[in-house]
């Protein structure tokens, strides 16, 4: 296999998310095997143009109609393959930044209420009801429970351990080595079937999907509930789970 597309295959995350995994990710790949030698293209790049995108994508839903909505799905993945390219680019080239890191984060979360923030809205101005609002209040305000629970989790073991995130790094750094030696089609087919568990994590590789969908088929309202009440679930489970972990004094693990 040729060395470069090696190189680049090995940057892939083992532990991306559910569409991400087997879409975004993979044409991130191809994208970068024929840009990521760019000098005057860096990861931080990536990030911004990833985030302007997202806000297009928006813009285009607020202004309603068929025509825009199928527009802003289709920049929505635009967007999330770009924000796959920036980490991607970072591992080949050996050159990840704090600052990057935070980055790309922060515009994550910012373009998750942006998006759904935006249906709501567009959902709205067909209803003329405001359910779609609140739903995607709520939706929104769950799925940023789940990165409090996370901060505060780390927050509290820090407390007991000044170790602690050392020793988190370490194994996320296990769940991420690790490259490709060759296409094995069965080995291929274990890990598709296996990586379909992860849409019940209903993160935000799932939103890209759920997102173009809803636009496409203009289903918007029946897309919020389905943000709304997954959110609200799994933000419940996760307190449950980091609060049960702490108290009987178990090892965390920090999911997204």
């Amino acid at each position: 296999m040729n060395q470069k597309l090696t190189r680049l295959l090995a940057t892939k995350n083992k532990d991306d998310e559910w569409w991400s995994s087997f879409v975004t990710a993979p044409a991130a790949i191809v994208i970068n095997f024929f840009v990521v030698d760019l000098k005057w293209l860096t990861p931080n790049l990536l990030t911004l143009c990833s985030f302007i995108v997202a806000i297009v994508s928006a813009l285009f839903i607020v202004s309603g109609g068929k025509n825009n909505f199928i527009a802003a799905a289709l920049l929505i993945h635009m967007s999330h393959v770009l924000d796959c390219m920036d980490g991607q680019m970072a591992r080949y080239r050996n050159s990840f930044s704090r600052s990057g890191s935070f980055y790309d984060k922060v515009t994550d979360q910012i373009q998750v209420t942006i998006w759904f923030g935006s249906v709501g809205y567009a959902a709205y101005a067909q209803t003329q009801n405001a359910l779609p609002v609140f739903l995607a209040l709520l939706g929104i305000a769950f799925y940023g429970l789940r990165g409090y629970i996370k901060y505060v989790t780390i927050h509290s073991e820090m407390s007991n351990d000044n170790m602690y995130l050392i020793k988190l790094s370490q194994r996320e750094r296990k769940a991420v080595d690790g490259s490709s030696d060759g296409f094995n089609f069965a080995a291929f087919l274990r890990w598709f079937v296996k990586e379909q568990r992860k849409i019940l994590l209903f993160n935000e590789g799932v939103f890209i999907f759920m997102l173009s969908l809803g636009l496409i088929i203009n289903q918007l309202t029946m897309i919020l509930w389905i943000f709304a009440i997954s959110q609200i679930f799994i933000g419940f489970i996760r307190v449950w789970q980091q609060g049960f972990q702490l108290e009987h004094n178990l090892q965390t693990l920090i999911k997204k």
